[in-house]
């Protein structure tokens, strides 16, 4: 029997509030914060790239994303697709383009992809959406050196569900180089039992079907990806920092080039706002990752 499930429900709802673990502020002020920091951060990234905003990817309405590109392009320009986070019921990709900021001046094109959150949209819906998304960038813009994957939190568990997509099923099979996934959720069944879970609606089947734990064979079957990074805040909530370390030892087991990242003095919000650093751990590896080091 793992640990979570032997939790009472109010120990539960803790492990996965992960505002509530902040060593730097309360739960609403950490929240807030983080807002304000990935604003800011996007503003930023406006400011300095060539930008093409709400380009469709699908019929939907939540069906958008927005482009950052470098002003001089060349045929070696990696492309970054980033997923953000938000408990699958907050934020957007209006809020997610500051990753872009330390990566545009280092001619990395940055994708922000937009999806139906809860509770409009369902699990199912949210990961069919991310997975269109990408057929649809690689169509668009083929002639890319390299595809690259970030997620944060809910993000990481969406990209997680890219890696171990069926393509047979799509009409391309993108080639993935590299993912990021930071901070992520990877076995979904423990928040059935949360207040997460009241605008999802999910049961446990859904939880499963769409729990990236559960298709690790797939990944490795279908995955072209050749370098994956997890990464966890190092003030992130024991169950959240346990996700992190099974899925990463769970890559490692089927041969995966794959890293832990358990990144110092961060919690789970500033982890991913630090990206806008150039100097930042996290930031170098990324850039390494894509070869503009």
């Amino acid at each position: 029997m793992l640990q979570w499930e032997i939790m009472d429900k109010d120990e539960l709802e803790k492990q996965y509030s992960p505002s509530q673990w902040s060593h730097r502020m309360s739960g609403d002020e950490v929240i807030n914060a983080h807002v304000t920091s990935v604003k800011a951060g996007t503003e930023t990234a406006c400011s300095i790239a060539q930008t093409l905003l709400d380009v469709p990817y699908g019929p939907g309405e939540d069906e958008k994303l927005d482009v950052y590109m470098p002003h001089i392009t060349s045929a070696e320009c990696p492309l970054l697709i980033y997923i953000h986070g938000g408990y699958w019921q907050f934020l957007s990709k209006a809020e997610s383009g500051f990753i872009a900021a330390p990566l545009v001046p280092k001619g990395v094109a940055v994708v922000a992809v937009d999806y139906s959150i809860a509770p409009k949209g369902n699990m199912d819906l949210m990961v069919s959406q991310v997975r269109k998304s990408v057929v649809s960038i690689i169509q668009q813009y083929s002639h890319i050196s390299g595809l690259y994957l970030c997620g944060h939190s809910a993000g990481a568990h969406l990209v997680a569900m890219v890696l171990s997509t069926d393509w047979s099923q799509y009409s391309v099979t993108p080639q993935i180089k590299g993912a990021f996934l930071v901070s992520g959720i990877y076995d979904i069944v423990p928040i059935i039992s949360t207040s997460v879970n009241e605008p999802l609606k999910m049961n446990k089947e859904i939880a499963l079907q769409n729990s990236p734990m559960q298709f690790l064979q797939q990944l490795k079957v279908s995955s072209a990806t050749s370098e994956i990074v997890v990464a966890v805040a190092q003030n992130d909530s024991p169950e959240f920092r346990r996700q992190s370390e099974d899925y990463f030892k769970a890559l490692k087991s089927l041969g995966m080039k794959v890293t832990f990242e358990d990144v110092a003095n961060t919690d789970h919000f500033d982890i991913m706002e630090k990206f806008v650093e150039s100097d930042y751990h996290l930031t170098q590896l990324l850039v390494k990752m894509m070869g503009k080091d």
